[in-house]
């Protein structure tokens, strides 16, 4: 089955300067919502229009897209994408506003239109108030759709309702698409008109209209998030994950939370982000894009684009950036920020410090307040810091620069040559102690003041 994905309204009621369907759900563009869940069925296509190149920069590679301009309505968006059809495969009709829709919903629809063999089959649900929706309206055993500005009095009255999504036979849309015509109050070409030519038309009532709910305003975009989070979160819990508190957490839809881990209250986690078994993140705790192992915990912390082994510690307040790799039982603690570093296992930054470029071997212990000194206004340049090194307090490495094996830096040193393995290395004034120069001083600040 082909997935036809259309996408090219302008969204007015947004009140955006961004098409409406790359506006987010849970951290996620609702129109990657929309292909991803077609991809499991077969090729997506998606038909722009409204600001295409914004739309078509959040696609995947591997989508086609087709453009339709002017927007003259559904009917001509899949006219726009005619040679995306194929006459020996069904094709799928989803909307880029559309985020919700479940892939199970789409099997039984699928199941249908199989195993009766119709031109097309309708998604159809009952709504409560159908104002504005396209009536299903059944006569001498035939379906039409009649949209409601042109639906007389009594069509009116029918609360059973288009949803938009539908499967077509492949070589009937081909043999029909081209033959809609705009003779309606609305001057476009419905999509809903191929269904009345249809030789035979199949419907299925879904009971959980949520699901082919539309985005036009950021009032419904919230209703939605609320919705998808709610679903997310209860997914998880089923399979093993406490949820402390699920009303002050966001989990996106991407994110993968193994058994027994916990996740404390305030706490977002995003994009493709895997968590493994026996974990505790949170409490205020951001991660993004990251992949972090089992027993784990990350207390109010910041985490994106990170790869975490097992048994690490991480915060509070630390600042793990992209390109950052903790290996097994690292312990990064308050206010340290790391940036395309490999921190090796069992090492230690636990305050105040910051790796940047930098490749700590395995236990290593990072002193409170050191700093690899990694740009100099120009370029970046690397620091390298052997096993078992010991980085005194308030050491500033300024590299390109490698510390050795075993090798011990003293506090409060400026370290801008290479120390050998097992090497004390020293880069500080020498100090000068004057004796009794502070009470002296005191002492005539006080005769000054009683001079006075």
């Amino acid at each position: 089955m082909k997935v036809l994905v259309l996408a090219a309204g302008l969204g007015k009621r947004m009140k955006s300067k961004y098409p409406k369907v790359v506006h987010k759900i849970l951290g996620k563009p609702m129109i990657n919502w929309v292909v991803d869940l077609g991809k499991k069925f077969g090729e997506v296509g998606v038909v722009v229009g409204h600001k295409a190149e914004i739309v078509q920069s959040y696609l995947p590679e591997d989508v086609k897209t087709y453009l339709q301009q002017p927007q003259l309505g559904t009917g001509h968006a899949v006219m726009c994408a005619k040679e995306f059809i194929s006459s020996t495969e069904d094709v799928l009709i989803l909307y880029g506003d559309v985020p919700l829709l479940k892939a199970e919903t789409i099997e039984r629809l699928q199941h249908v239109h199989v195993e009766s063999k119709a031109d097309v089959t309708v998604l159809t649900f009952i709504a409560n108030d159908p104002t504005g929706y396209g009536r299903i309206v059944r006569k001498g055993g035939k379906v039409k759709i009649v949209e409601h500005k042109d639906a007389t009095e009594e069509e009116r009255k029918i609360n059973e309702v288009n949803s938009g999504i539908y499967i077509f036979s492949g070589k009937f849309l081909l043999e029909n698409i081209m033959k809609l015509t705009n003779n309606n109050a609305q001057g476009e070409y419905y999509l809903t008109d191929l269904v009345e030519m249809a030789g035979k038309v199949e419907t299925l009532l879904l009971d959980d209209s949520i699901q082919v709910s539309g985005v036009n305003d950021r009032t419904q975009l919230a209703q939605l998030e609320f919705v998808a989070r709610e679903r997310i979160l209860r997914e998880m819990m089923l399979s093993g994950v406490t949820i402390v508190d699920p009303s002050s957490i966001f989990i996106g839809p991407d994110v993968v939370v193994g058994m027994d881990t916990i996740i404390n209250p305030f706490t977002i986690i995003e994009g493709k982000t895997t968590i493994g078994e026996d974990c505790e993140i949170g409490p205020y705790t951001r991660i993004v894009d990251s992949k972090i192992g089992n027993e784990v915990k990350i207390l109010r912390s910041e985490v994106e684009r990170t790869t975490i082994y097992d048994k690490v510690s991480v915060g509070p307040f630390a600042r793990l950036r992209e390109g950052t790799v903790l290996k097994e039982k690292v312990k990064i603690g308050n206010f340290v920020e790391t940036k395309k570093s490999v921190i090796g296992k069992n090492s230690k930054a636990q305050h105040l410090t910051y790796l940047g470029d930098a490749t700590v071997g395995e236990d290593v212990n990072i002193g409170a307040g050191t700093i690899t000194c990694n740009y100099d206004g120009y370029k970046k340049y690397p620091t390298y810091i052997g096993d078992g090194a010991f980085i005194g307090s308030n050491s500033s490495l300024v590299a390109p620069v490698k510390i050795g094996r075993g090798a011990i830096t003293g506090a409060g040193s400026v370290i801008t040559e290479d120390v050998p393995d097992d090497a004390l290395a020293l880069g500080r004034a020498r100090q000068v102690v004057k004796e009794n120069w502070a009470k002296n001083k005191r002492e005539a600040l006080k005769d000054a003041n009683n001079k006075e």
